[in-house]
């Protein structure tokens, strides 16, 4: 939790707010590719990109 503190300060602090989409991106389709490397569902994920 202490990394995401200082990411928010560091955001903050820098106005730096337009990073926020992408690494909310970033942190879903890495989510999704953990998520759904085991299951029966990766084809079909692996097939939107």
């Amino acid at each position: 939790m202490e990394f995401l503190k200082d990411l928010w300060g560091f955001l903050k602090e820098r106005k730096k707010f337009w990073l926020l989409p992408i690494i909310t991106a970033l942190l879903i389709f890495g989510i999704l590719i953990v998520l759904t490397s085991g299951s029966a569902i990766a084809p079909f994920i692996y097939t939107l990109f």
